[in-house]
Protein backbone atom coordinates (compact mmCIF):
# COMPACT_ATOMS: atom_id res chain seq x y z
CA UNK A 1 0.00 0.00 0.00
CA UNK A 2 1.26 3.64 -0.60
CA UNK A 3 0.70 6.50 1.50
CA UNK A 4 1.50 9.98 1.65
CA UNK A 5 2.91 10.86 5.37
CA UNK A 6 1.03 13.51 6.86
CA UNK A 7 3.47 13.78 10.11
CA UNK A 8 5.65 16.45 9.13
CA UNK A 9 5.91 19.01 5.79
CA UNK A 10 7.95 16.50 4.10
CA UNK A 11 5.21 14.43 2.64
CA UNK A 12 7.85 10.86 2.58
CA UNK A 13 6.00 8.62 -0.28
CA UNK A 14 5.41 5.23 2.02
CA UNK A 15 5.29 1.87 1.00
CA UNK A 16 3.75 -0.35 3.76
CA UNK A 17 2.56 -3.49 4.10
CA UNK A 18 1.49 -5.99 6.40
CA UNK A 19 4.14 -9.21 7.09
CA UNK A 20 4.58 -11.87 9.35
CA UNK A 21 6.48 -9.81 11.57
CA UNK A 22 4.54 -6.99 11.85
CA UNK A 23 4.68 -4.11 9.09
CA UNK A 24 6.70 -3.38 6.34
CA UNK A 25 7.69 0.26 5.95
CA UNK A 26 10.16 2.11 3.14
CA UNK A 27 10.21 5.73 2.17
CA UNK A 28 10.42 7.29 5.43
CA UNK A 29 12.55 9.50 6.39
CA UNK A 30 12.15 9.54 9.84
CA UNK A 31 10.93 7.37 12.66
CA UNK A 32 7.67 9.44 12.82
CA UNK A 33 7.13 8.31 9.25
CA UNK A 34 7.57 4.69 10.04
CA UNK A 35 4.67 4.77 12.96
CA UNK A 36 2.17 6.73 10.70
CA UNK A 37 2.57 3.66 8.44
CA UNK A 38 2.20 1.13 10.68
CA UNK A 39 -0.86 2.64 12.49
CA UNK A 40 -2.66 3.48 8.61
CA UNK A 41 -2.20 -0.37 8.22
CA UNK A 42 -2.88 -1.99 11.74
CA UNK A 43 -5.43 0.59 13.01
CA UNK A 44 -6.17 3.72 11.38
CA UNK A 45 -7.62 6.72 13.53
CA UNK A 46 -9.44 10.15 12.41
CA UNK A 47 -10.37 12.88 14.16
CA UNK A 48 -14.26 12.74 13.90
CA UNK A 49 -15.96 16.53 13.11
CA UNK A 50 -19.64 16.77 13.00
CA UNK A 51 -22.26 19.16 14.52
CA UNK A 52 -24.68 18.64 16.69
CA UNK A 53 -28.58 19.85 17.15
CA UNK A 54 -29.49 22.78 19.35
CA UNK A 55 -31.83 25.03 19.55
CA UNK A 56 -32.17 27.32 16.40
CA UNK A 57 -28.94 26.10 15.63
CA UNK A 58 -26.34 23.71 14.67
CA UNK A 59 -23.17 23.70 16.46
CA UNK A 60 -19.90 22.26 14.92
CA UNK A 61 -17.85 19.53 17.11
CA UNK A 62 -15.20 17.09 17.24
CA UNK A 63 -13.51 14.54 19.20
CA UNK A 64 -10.50 15.48 21.23
CA UNK A 65 -8.34 12.37 19.73
CA UNK A 66 -8.65 10.58 16.89
CA UNK A 67 -10.75 7.36 17.48
CA UNK A 68 -10.53 4.15 14.95
CA UNK A 69 -12.02 4.74 11.60
CA UNK A 70 -14.00 1.69 11.96
CA UNK A 71 -16.27 3.28 14.14
CA UNK A 72 -16.86 6.28 12.63
CA UNK A 73 -20.17 5.56 11.91
CA UNK A 74 -21.48 4.21 15.06
CA UNK A 75 -20.28 7.23 16.89
CA UNK A 76 -22.09 9.22 13.97
CA UNK A 77 -25.34 7.99 14.80
CA UNK A 78 -24.61 8.80 18.85
CA UNK A 79 -23.63 12.02 18.26
CA UNK A 80 -26.57 12.89 15.50
CA UNK A 81 -29.32 11.54 18.45
CA UNK A 82 -27.47 14.52 20.84
CA UNK A 83 -29.46 17.51 21.64
CA UNK A 84 -27.91 20.52 22.76
CA UNK A 85 -29.86 21.98 25.87
CA UNK A 86 -26.95 24.27 27.75
CA UNK A 87 -24.89 26.86 25.99
CA UNK A 88 -21.33 26.15 25.85
CA UNK A 89 -17.49 27.57 24.87
CA UNK A 90 -15.30 26.42 22.23
CA UNK A 91 -13.73 23.13 23.99
CA UNK A 92 -15.95 22.54 26.45
CA UNK A 93 -17.23 18.57 26.45
CA UNK A 94 -20.55 17.62 25.20
CA UNK A 95 -20.23 14.12 25.59
CA UNK A 96 -17.95 12.15 27.21
CA UNK A 97 -16.13 9.11 26.41
CA UNK A 98 -18.28 7.69 23.12
CA UNK A 99 -15.81 5.52 21.85
CA UNK A 100 -15.79 3.60 25.20
CA UNK A 101 -11.78 4.39 24.40
CA UNK A 102 -11.51 7.91 26.25
CA UNK A 103 -12.44 10.04 22.99
CA UNK A 104 -14.57 12.95 23.93
CA UNK A 105 -16.92 15.31 21.45
CA UNK A 106 -16.01 18.81 22.23
CA UNK A 107 -17.63 21.85 20.79
CA UNK A 108 -15.42 23.69 18.09
CA UNK A 109 -17.75 26.86 18.15
CA UNK A 110 -19.42 28.72 21.70
CA UNK A 111 -22.80 28.36 21.12
CA UNK A 112 -25.00 30.92 24.13
CA UNK A 113 -28.53 29.52 23.13
CA UNK A 114 -29.27 31.19 19.95
CA UNK A 115 -27.97 30.89 16.35
CA UNK A 116 -24.55 30.66 15.58
CA UNK A 117 -22.79 31.76 12.17
CA UNK A 118 -20.23 28.88 11.57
Amino acid sequence: MELVCIECPRGCLLSAEKTEGGVSVSGNFCPKGRAYAEAEITEPRRVLTSTIRAAGAMVPVRTDRPVKKSMIFALMKKIRAARLTHAVAIGDTIMENIDGEGANVVASASYGGEPCSI
